[in-house]
């Protein structure tokens, strides 16, 4: 599928980014490849292919043993703060 300068304003304008005039026709260009390849995608063979509900399924993930690698550093923290209270950071109210 091969997207025009229009095409590509439309998609911009609708994820409202900035595109400048002359990167429209590069990013039309990479747009364009980006959905040859999904449309290649859809045509692989994927009918012996059962779906999954977790990769994982009917074995089991070794985990490592959590441990606390950090100490509680809040008041280290808190003094760089303008205002706190309770162990809160007070900041100035933006909503009335």
């Amino acid at each position: 599928m091969t997207l025009t300068r229009h095409d590509v304003e439309n998609i911009a304008r609708l994820a409202r980014l900035q595109i400048r005039e002359d990167q429209l026709e590069p990013f039309a260009g990479s747009l364009s490849r980006i959905i040859d390849f999904v449309e290649q995608l859809g045509s692989a063979a994927t009918d012996q292919v059962e779906p999954m509900a977790h990769p994982l399924q009917g074995m089991v993930q070794r985990l490592r043993e959590d441990q606390v690698e950090a100490s509680d550093q809040r008041d280290l923290f808190q003094q760089n703060a303008p205002e706190v209270a309770a162990g809160l950071y007070l900041v100035p109210r933006v909503i009335e």
